[in-house]
């Protein structure tokens, strides 16, 4: 291929060559109202000829380029031309030969199916920084050059070299992704490391981090075990992300389980959480769904500060929607939070998540829920199977722009042989002194017909014998006896109209009365009290059964 010819034909030349033959000026002509050209004066007496750049060969040119170029013609990029530098960079090229056979480093980076484009579109187009077989990295920019004699176009290709930006860019993505990886750390840290798994549910948890970007969100979740068979559920979103956010939602979480222990009502652990979060940090808020489930109840009882509402899937596949009570986020203050409840029967499993699985930018978040109700009613399976649909569901992905929290439980609907570890008593205390010797003939009645051994039956019921005279003694009708079994423990619980909560104290020789409580207390596994939400107070005792 005769490349001076084609030299002449590169991009501008000809157009540069017209317009200075036709715009000649000469140095002595002056026009009307015209500035006098300026002088140039030269230190020795002959002047140095400097050649216009349009003068200049264009291979000289382009030989003396520190990019790398080559240029090809014709459909199937004949090789026409390689500066010194290309040279350089991958070795001496022969020239006529196809660019598949005489470049094989733009075969290798992918370039021959962006030659084509650019004959075909007559536009150029540019690769940003390829890593190509020498190690070096480079931006490629390849241009169409037609000639006028109706031969075949070509495409220069031109190579600048950006190895220290795609290494210096390589270590910031490395830094990055280092920060990231650390900062999900730090999140999954502060999360339940392990579920709790309360006798009656079945539980399950995700928690998905959102993009690529170092900085984590606020996202939690977590189960507390709060004995005499009952289990606090909760999630939270603090807003913002940053370790900031991550750390007001580790303080959250601590003082919720904290709080949980007092066994409080959902809605005075959202008011003591909502001070508590206006003293960590009176500018950070965060969202907040507490809910307690007790098996007894068959229900739900939960309390929201600006939470989404909780889904409840029941037995015969119908969703349903908390939607009130929801008060707003906390650390707002000023606000009287309330409880509210929704079945959670036999069969029913419940959903609690944060925004980003059901909020997106270009939707309205009512359709987010909606979506979700709909992938809740179709799932079945264990919790962690319906975890996992749902957020398949909802579009998550590793690069999802916001952190997913999911809580799933469900309340198995036990049948057969299993029914008969699950059993409930309950006994009526009416009269006087007669309902001590009444609640005793009824424990051990109950004990002996599900069969426990001798020594559990004897401890429990000496248990319902102390708290029943407790009772008695200190509380006010109405007054109730509950035996409760489950695949794990024996559960024995007194309530009564008496909101005052007993405590355990050390009895003086002399004294007639105080050592009920301290008498449980030491042959329980565990023991607590709380006040009912109708007014007065239960006090329970658990006894762990015997593994088979």
């Amino acid at each position: 291929m005769n490349f001076t010819r084609w030299s002449a034909r590169l991009p501008g030349t000809q157009r540069r060559a017209a317009a200075r033959t036709a715009h000649t000026v000469t140095p002595d002509r002056r026009g009307d109202g015209s500035v006098p050209a300026a002088r140039t004066e030269h230190l020795t007496d002959d002047p140095v000829p400097v050649p216009a750049v349009d003068e200049l060969p264009v291979r000289e040119v382009l030989d003396r380029v520190p990019g790398l170029v080559a240029l090809v013609h014709g459909p199937d990029h004949r090789l026409a031309y390689v500066n010194d530098a290309y040279a350089t960079a991958f070795g001496v090229r022969p020239p006529g030969a196809p660019a598949r056979e005489a470049l094989p480093e733009l075969h290798e980076l992918g370039l021959l199916p962006l030659l084509d484009q650019v004959l075909r579109s007559g536009k150029p187009r540019t690769v940003k920084s390829r890593k190509a077989p020498d190690g070096r990295s480079y931006t490629f920019t390849c241009t169409p050059v037609a000639e006028g004699d109706g031969s075949d176009p070509g495409v220069l290709v031109f190579a600048t070299d950006v190895t220290d930006h795609a290494e210096a860019a390589e270590r910031l993505r490395a830094s990055e992704r280092r920060q990231r990886e650390t900062a999900v750390t730090l999140q999954r840290s502060l999360l339940p490391q392990e579920l709790e798994q309360p006798d009656d549910l079945r539980i399950a948890a995700t928690y998905q981090p959102g993009g690529t970007e170092a900085a984590v969100g606020g996202d939690w979740y977590d189960v507390i075990t709060l004995g005499g068979g009952r289990t606090a559920l909760v999630i939270g979103d603090v807003m913002g992300r940053g370790v900031r956010a991550a750390a007001v939602m580790g303080q959250l979480r601590t003082a919720v389980r904290a709080y949980a222990r007092l066994d409080l009502p959902p809605h005075e652990v959202l008011q003591l959480l909502d001070g508590l979060a206006a003293e960590i940090d009176a500018n950070q808020i965060a969202t907040c769904v507490y809910a307690v489930h007790d098996p007894n109840e068959g229900r739900l009882v939960y309390a929201s500060a600006g939470h989404l509402p909780i889904l409840v899937r029941d037995d015969s596949g119908n969703v349903l929607h908390a939607d009130e009570p929801t008060g707003p986020p906390l650390g707002t203050g000023g606000w009287m939070h309330t409880s509210g409840s929704i079945p959670l029967g036999p069969g029913s499993t419940a959903v609690l998540y944060t925004d980003g699985l059901v909020e997106r930018r270009d939707k309205d978040l009512d359709e987010g829920i909606a979506a979700l109700e709909r992938a809740l009613a179709g799932a079945t399976g264990t919790p962690q199977v319906i975890c996992d649909r749902l957020v398949r569901s909802a579009g998550v992905t590793a690069d999802h722009d916001d952190d997913v929290a999911v809580l799933v439980l469900q309340h198995p609907a036990r049948t057969g042989p299993e029914s008969d570890l699950f059993r409930n008593a309950a006994l009526e205390l009416l009269g006087g002194v007669e309902a001590a010797p009444r609640a005793r003939a009824f424990a051990s009645g109950v004990l002996t017909s599900w069969r426990f051994p001798p020594e559990l039956h004897d401890l429990g019921v000496l248990a319902a014998s102390e708290l029943v005279a407790n009772s008695l003694q200190h509380g006010t009708p109405p007054m109730r006896l509950r035996l409760r079994r489950t695949d794990r423990r024996l559960i024995v619980e007194v309530t009564d109209g008496n909101d005052h909560l007993p405590r355990r104290r050390r009895a003086e020789p002399g004294d007639e009365s105080g050592r009920g409580i301290a008498i449980v207390a030491t042959i329980a596994s565990n023991w607590g009290s709380r006040r009912t939400p109708g007014g007065g107070k239960a006090v329970w005792c658990e006894f762990a059964l015997p593994k088979a």
